[in-house]
């Protein structure tokens, strides 16, 4: 096996170039052991992304265990096993409560169900020198994790997808609760601090980290991805989905994905609102998500006919799901910005389409839009805004096919699997040879 790739500048607080105390991919006993609340074969951004890196290091030769739950994301009624291997990858599937992400309540007790049952397989699995990764779904596995691992004399690392409890309080959720917030927050800063290793996903989020008293720690960006190899651009004029959907002679603004509490609608309503009578213009929705059923309801009740909705496509589908859309919309609420990057722009800018965003002008993928030309960003708010751009890329395919080039230009140069991936076997190599693992 060929040597790892150096990890990182930033992850972490020691070089052991001159110190390999793990085992050689292969052998030995150390495990990497990931956690997450869904995995493959699970179509959820955080199953995908975890589902691949773990194959991935599998096929490099390292012993691979994933924990997660049972459940699916959209079904949290599915029957998978307890324990399988996937591809030379160990699943452990937990029990949990099975009340689904719609009604808070039971997805609190969902939540505390996984941590309860993850925090005793962890105590089973974990031995001293391995290496736990913690994503965050649901939030505050960190601690959890954290706690397990020093119980174990094993090593932390955190994946970041997201930034909790600012998420919630940002969102209003914690706001009658400030006190019991920053408790949570200060646990969560405990288990980062443990980590020899914290993966943030953007500059935003990692600047957030920092503003906490957290620039001394081990953080590091490793961008999520997209298959680019997988997913490529696809000439709207042969994509049989198209047709399949009655579009084939529309111009389509797409949204794929989730669009749920961390989105908005209002601003889409009033743009489509203001372009109902174009019979040209198409607004699709793929996916789901609590803010998706909403939109669905208010499109219904204003007789909105211009917006079309679909369920999420299968995987083996995603590349021509993408490719149906002319533009494509990304949303993130402005306070949320560092909190949470879309795992949407990825697969998006893989398939060749260029992106309207709907958010802070200044934010992260406004920026990376505007420096590479991917896209355009319209103020939330600004529903008339919005409606006149789509007018003004409506008009100018030329226009849209420079945006869309330069979009899968950026999905290969800066945002590839492969590149991700091979950053990310680096930390966990590293992670195995940490002093004390």
């Amino acid at each position: 096996m060929t040597r790892p790739p150096e990890a990182p500048s930033g992850c972490f607080r020691e070089s052991w170039a001159a110190e390999d105390k793990a085992q050689a991919p292969g052998g030995g006993a150390r495990s990497l052991v990931f956690v997450n609340r869904f995995f493959y074969p699970d179509h959820s951004a955080t199953s995908q992304l975890l589902s691949d890196l773990a194959f991935f290091l599998a096929a490099r030769g390292y012993r691979v265990c994933v924990i997660t739950s049972r459940q699916g994301y959209e079904d949290p009624r599915a029957q998978w096993p307890a324990r399988e291997s996937l591809r030379g990858v160990t699943v452990y599937r937990v029990w949990t409560s099975r009340c689904g992400r719609d009604f808070l309540p039971g997805r609190a007790l969902d939540y505390l169900t996984f941590y309860a049952s993850i925090g005793w397989r962890l105590l089973r699995l974990l031995g001293p020198g391995d290496v736990v990764v913690a994503k965050t779904d649901p939030p505050l596995l960190s601690v959890v994790a954290g706690w397990a691992a020093r119980a174990r004399r094993a090593t932390l690392v955190n994946w970041l997808q997201d930034l909790f409890p600012e998420v919630a309080t940002a969102l209003g959720v914690g706001t009658f609760a400030n006190r019991w917030m920053a408790f949570l927050a200060r646990q969560r800063d405990r288990s980062l601090r443990q980590a020899v290793c914290n993966v943030a996903i953007g500059e935003g989020m990692r600047a957030r980290l920092r503003a906490r008293g957290l620039e001394t720690e081990p953080v590091c960006v490793i961008a999520n991805w997209a298959d680019e190899t997988r997913i490529r651009p696809q000439p709207a004029a042969t994509n049989p989905l198209r047709r399949e959907w009655g579009l084939a002679e529309c111009f389509v603004l797409g949204y794929s994905g989730n669009l749920g509490r961390a989105h908005e609608s209002a601003t889409l309503l009033a743009a489509a609102e203001a372009l109902r009578d174009r019979e040209d213009i198409r607004w699709l929705f793929v996916g789901g998500g609590a803010t998706m059923a909403r939109l669905r309801a208010e499109a219904a009740e204003r007789g909105l006919g211009n917006l079309l909705f679909r369920s999420y496509q299968p995987l083996a589908r995603l590349g021509l799901s993408l490719g149906v859309a002319d533009v494509h919309l990304v949303i993130l609420r402005p306070e949320l910005e560092g909190l949470i990057v879309p795992s949407k722009f990825y697969g998006i800018a893989a398939a060749g389409r260029p992106m309207l965003f709907l958010g802070h002008p200044r934010g992260e993928i406004a920026r990376l839009l505007t420096e590479h030309g991917a896209g355009l960003s319209v103020a939330i708010g600004d529903g008339p805004g919005l409606a006149a751009t789509v007018l003004r890329l409506r008009g100018d395919p030329r226009a849209r096919a420079q945006l869309g080039r330069q979009a899968r230009q950026l999905s290969v140069a800066r945002f590839s699997r492969q590149a991700a991936l091979a950053r990310w076997e680096a930390v966990c190599a590293a992670a195995l040879r940490a002093p004390g693992a």
